[in-house]
């Protein structure tokens, strides 16, 4: 293997890969990342055996081959370097790469491509293509409620179903549930349910960012793995096998009161009484009254904690319905509300022990569950 590329677009094509190199393996290959020419371009990939993430960058070829380096040691390497042109090439006795950029050079230790794990193929299988932008808004909705606790696999992904022209995303963890619904850019061939792991759908988040073009979503046949296919970048995932939840049950379908509040002023008093709930297990009370004559309805939101005091705070609602107290875990209030730009968002309660729903207004396309704490007023 013999090329040449920009230092900047190894750095960029590095750092890419390298949110999939395995950090705690028993397999070491998984620490290194792959170097291969790849029709007049370099290819670098690396798996930790769930995922996999290939990205190609701009080079001038002189020789084909593949070897894997240590995917750190090269990572801190070339990014130390100054941004001008870099030669690689794998030199005597085979499985030493030098790299030369400007007026630096190193060899590093590698080890044959052929040892490095295949990635997974998805075939010939179910399609589907998705807005980049809209796609990144659904995944930054839903992939924190996902749950962390193996204890149920199939929690710790997210639900995506593709059904005709609609995409819709959910994730639950037994204390909430957020489901986005997304438009595809052409109806999807066949319904297709799958169960995508959270943390492959966040390191994908982070791929969207620049991305323009359409992003191909291709399920594999069997149903095992999925596809996601940027410009210059393909990121496969392993899908979590088992039934999720049938989730459209635990939205209620009607509520006893709801109040209309501005998202960014409701955040703020909700982060406000959180400094006091981290004292008194996360618990956030909210009593709604509605409005008398020509006086604004309001919530009240409050924290207390026995050890270092309380705290209250009122903003001002569109209150329907009647007065209602509620309590919720202060975190799980703000990642709702903070996945949201800004506008406003409708609370509908029951009662202070039924879920309370948040739904922006202006949209349908999103719809946050909460499960309530049971508290003494």
């Amino acid at each position: 293997m013999k090329l040449s590329c920009l230092q900047e677009n190894l750095a960029r094509g590095l750092a890419v890969v390298g949110r999939a190199v395995a950090s705690r393996t028993t397999l070491p290959i998984t620490n290194n990342v792959l170097l291969a020419t790849d029709q007049a371009r370099l290819k670098l990939v690396a798996t930790n055996l769930e995922i996999a993430i290939t990205c190609w960058i701009g080079a001038k070829v002189e020789q084909d081959g593949a070897m894997t380096v240590p995917a750190r040691l090269v990572t801190e390497f070339v990014n130390s370097l100054p941004n001008d042109r870099m030669d690689l090439q794998v030199v005597p006795p085979g499985r030493n790469v030098q790299i030369t950029c400007a007026r630096f050079s190193a060899r590093i230790a590698g080890v044959d491509a052929e040892e490095f794990p295949p990635i997974p193929s998805v075939g010939e299988g179910a399609t589907a293509q998705v807005d980049p932008q809209a796609l990144h808004t659904a995944i930054s909705r839903v992939v924190f409620a996902a749950a962390t606790d193996e204890t149920r696999p199939v929690l710790t992904g997210v639900h995506a179903d593709f059904n005709g022209e609609t995409l819709t995303l959910a994730a639950a963890d037994g204390f909430r549930l957020a489901i986005q619904r997304v438009s595809l850019i052409e109806p999807a061939p066949a319904h297709t349910e799958v169960i995508i792991p959270a943390r492959a759908l966040s390191e994908l988040n982070r791929l969207l960012g620049e991305q323009e073009e359409p992003v191909l979503v291709t399920v594999s046949p069997n149903r095992s793995h999925v596809q996601f296919h940027l410009k210059n970048v393909e990121l496969v995932s392993q899908l979590i096998q088992g039934t999720f939840p049938n989730y459209s049950q635990l939205v209620p379908k009607t509520y006893a009161s709801r109040v209309v509040l501005d998202v960014a002023e409701f955040l703020r008093a909700t982060r406000t009484a959180a400094v006091f709930a981290r004292d008194g297990s996360g618990i956030v009370r909210l009593q709604i009254t509605p409005g008398e004559d020509l006086t604004p309805g309001k919530i009240t939101i409050e924290a207390r904690s026995e050890e270092i005091g309380d705290n209250t705070g009122e903003i001002d609602g569109v209150v329907e319905g009647e007065p209602a107290k509620i309590a919720f875990n202060g975190r799980y209030l703000q990642d709702a509300l903070g996945a949201l730009s800004g506008g406003k968002v409708a609370l509908e309660t029951t009662s202070p022990s039924s879920p309370g729903v948040l739904r922006p207004i202006g949209s349908d396309d999103y719809t946050h569950v909460v499960m309530p704490m049971f508290v003494q007023w």
